[in-house]
């Protein structure tokens, strides 16, 4: 008796049966990477919040970041003498003079990046009250003009420990009163 043995061959549609639906299977779990939010939502969002650029290296809790706070000559309507940064109280990260600085800045985008074109010198004074909420005075040495340059105040720290939402408002005194105006509010994320 004459044994016939058959050739295992390959048909394809065998091989559709099983290799495309692994393929689809997979295919998510390949593709997962953090998902930036395009969208920014503010629980009292009134018509004197007004909302400010900003921009940071890290949003990673306990990590070095640089937070760049933009003030665009939008934002400024007449010369500044002093600027207030009024920094949430939750936000524990530690504050030094030598780490906050103020600058001429060209905001990056999609064609080049961040940075200070030229430090503008100026006085710094962090205030704490006795609630234990923080300010940060900034004293230029000559007013900052209302022209078409951007500027921001740099703060070069480590992440606070807790992630979630901080918001800083920024007021700013301009020149010829004795008072100063708010000028609008940042919303910084650290997952």
């Amino acid at each position: 008796m004459l044994k016939i043995t058959k050739k295992l061959t390959l048909n394809p549609k065998i091989l559709r049966f099983f290799i495309i639906p692994t393929i689809l299977v997979l295919t998510p779990f390949y593709y997962i990477e953090d998902i930036k939010a395009g969208l920014e939502f503010q629980w009292d969002s009134d018509s004197l919040y007004r909302r400010l650029k900003w921009f940071q290296k890290e949003d990673k809790k306990k990590f070095r970041n640089s937070i760049y706070f933009f003030l665009r000559p939008a934002d400024r309507r007449a010369d500044l003498l002093k600027i207030n940064l009024a920094i949430p109280k939750t936000f524990t990260s530690t504050l030094n003079n030598e780490k906050i600085s103020f600058c001429r800045v060209k905001i990056g985008g999609y064609e080049g990046r961040t940075k200070c074109l030229e430090d503008i010198p100026a006085d710094f004074e962090i205030k704490t009250d006795e609630s234990g909420l923080r300010s940060l005075d900034i004293y230029p040495y000559s007013p900052i003009p209302s022209n078409k340059d951007s500027y921001a105040i740099v703060f070069k720290i480590f992440n606070p420990k807790k992630s979630g939402l901080y918001q800083f408002h920024s007021y700013g005194q301009p020149k010829g009163k004795s008072f100063s105006s708010y000028l609008g509010s940042w919303t910084i994320v650290i997952d």
